[in-house]
């Protein structure tokens, strides 16, 4: 049996903290270990709880969330910090990646996208919800949001006829981290369909050279 993701919460709104607790506990794959209400609670415990994965806010109490993603990646380097944040801002972002966060995440996102989060850092991937990424990308020259890299893997396998079920084999995925991926593109691209998706994908060339037959 796969062992679980061991999460720590930090936020100094424990209601906040409880809540993405019992979200995140409705995954069999995830443990969340402790709900902690500061970043200095998080730096006096982080070597007793040896969490994977830190979800933490930025704005709280005696160390924020920036001092504590730099002294704990000093001393658990392994450890992925995940902000989870109100700040959509991309000076916000872009110092908090800069600091060592391998994502960023606005509270405004559904639980299935935090999932989705943790799962990427755990592969040990950069993960940017789709506000976010938006704040820091340039848009296209149709005025849309570029897809990620991860996305555009997903649009192709898509574009081919492929199922989510085996897209996420075929990524080593879990369905509905495809299902996701899935949505994300959909609005980014404004496309409501899984035709609409072909289209683009030969309309843009996503298909050139696959051998496709679509």
């Amino acid at each position: 049996m796969t062992e679980k993701v061991r999460v720590i919460v930090v936020d100094d709104h424990p209601m906040v903290a409880e809540g993405i607790q019992a979200l995140l506990e409705s995954y069999d794959d995830i443990s969340v270990i402790a709900t902690l209400t500061n970043g200095q609670e998080l730096v006096d415990q982080i070597d007793d709880l040896a969490p994977d994965v830190v979800l933490l806010d930025l704005n709280m109490p005696q160390v924020n969330g920036l001092a504590a993603t730099e002294i704990i990646l000093e001393r658990r380097p392994g450890t992925r910090i995940l902000i989870l944040s109100m700040h959509d801002s991309s000076e916000y972002i872009g110092t908090a990646l800069n600091y060592g966060a391998l994502g960023y995440v606005l509270k405004d996102v559904p639980t299935e996208e935090i999932k989705l989060a943790i799962d990427e850092v755990m592969a040990g991937r950069q993960y940017l919800c789709t506000g976010a990424t938006a704040a820091l990308a340039p848009r296209t020259a149709d005025g849309r949001e570029p897809l990620t890299n991860r996305e555009q893997t997903i649009l192709l396998q898509l574009a081919q006829g492929l199922s989510n079920k085996e897209v996420a084999l075929a990524l080593d995925i879990s369905v509905r981290t495809v299902e996701t991926h899935r949505k994300n593109i959909k609005r980014k691209l404004g496309i409501s369909s899984t035709a609409g998706l072909t289209r683009y994908a030969l309309e843009h060339g996503v298909l050139q050279g696959t051998g496709a037959d679509v």
